[in-house]
């Protein structure tokens, strides 16, 4: 697997990694414990070296999943979690929580769920308005002296946003939604992380699943799987929005290679300092989405990928409203 730097830090870390949120959260049943510790360590074993997880997956227990099944390789690898939600009692979120005291506990927390003593890349889940970016830069900076962590990353967050923080303590990635069919980072985001030196962590690189060509209008999600809320998941987007897997499968056809695969190396082929942390419980999924590693477009395919691309529109916003304002801030 290849390395790749994120930004202009010295945090080197696999070309493309694993989200871990989906073996615990978000995606209906949890899966079996045992068979995602074996899944992450084969993901070791295949040159993965970058794993994201966050308090707030479980809650909890995704951080405790990560933590247990990289404790044996801990030296090799790069663990990123986050801060910044308000967990309740019953485990459900109750909104923001970035104040400084607050973070300083939940890194406490996740170190301990982590079995480490450091945490490679302390994420702010998503930019909490009631507390400046410069009070929430100030306190990673002081887990930073305090040997806790030891990187800086922001999550979902504008330009004006990114630019304050960094100002304060330097950021080393920025993770935000990103893929052929979630361009928004591309106009101010993307251009700001360049002149910072910043690294680029696109989640939901395969947009949540549908660029595997695996759904249709067909599709039904488990009861718990937060697709049932985005209005890009109802049956009539999945319908409409179809031309974009087909746009893909055109050229995973040429190449030998498969819709996943490709919308990961156009990802790759963005820009030297983006790492897509494409999710899966699945080890056949794990071993495709790392096979876009090796897949090369070439100019012309870029050209054809954009071209056919423009030509589409997503039917279906990425977040119902409340989630959508969120982000960007």
């Amino acid at each position: 697997m290849q390395k790749r730097r994120l930004g202009s830090s010295n945090l080197e870390v696999s070309a493309i990694g694993l989200g871990c949120m989906g073996m615990s959260h978000g995606y209906g049943q949890p899966a079996d414990k045992q068979e995602m510790i074996s899944l992450i360590r084969t993901a070791v074993a295949r040159g993965v070296t970058f794993f994201d997880t966050a308090e707030v997956y479980g809650p909890f227990t995704n951080e405790e999943l990560v933590g247990e099944a990289l404790a044996p390789v801990r030296g090799q690898v790069v663990i990123a979690t986050k801060f910044g939600f308000k967990i309740d009692s019953s485990g459900k979120q109750a909104g923001l929580d970035s104040r400084p005291e607050h973070i300083k506990q939940v890194a406490e927390a996740s170190l301990k769920r982590l079995k480490t003593e450091v945490i490679d890349l302390f994420y702010q889940h998503r930019v909490d308005p009631d507390v400046p970016i410069e009070d929430v830069a100030g306190a990673v900076k002081e887990l930073i002296q305090q040997g806790k962590v030891r990187h800086f990353g922001l999550s979902e967050a504008g330009a004006k946003t990114i630019r304050r923080a960094h100002a304060v303590q330097p950021v080393t990635a920025l993770q935000s939604e990103y893929s052929l069919w979630t361009r928004v980072p591309e106009a101010e985001v993307l251009p700001t992380l360049e002149e910072l030196g910043i690294g680029f962590v696109p989640f939901s690189p395969l947009g949540k699943g549908f660029l595997t060509g695996a759904m249709n209008e067909k599709t039904q999600f488990d009861k718990n799987d937060f697709r049932n809320i985005l209005p890009r998941f109802t049956p009539e987007a999945l319908k409409a929005n179809q031309s974009f897997v087909e746009l893909l499968g055109t050229i995973a056809q040429r190449k030998k290679a498969t819709p996943a695969q490709i919308a990961l190396a156009w990802l790759l082929a963005q820009k030297p300092w983006i790492v897509p942390i494409p999710g899966t419980t699945k080890l056949k999924r794990f071993e495709e989405n790392i096979g876009a590693a090796n897949v090369e477009l070439t100019p012309g395919d870029l050209r054809e990928l954009e071209s056919g691309a423009s030509k589409l529109t997503v039917q279906g916003a990425r977040y119902p409203e409340h989630l959508e304002r969120m982000t960007g801030r």
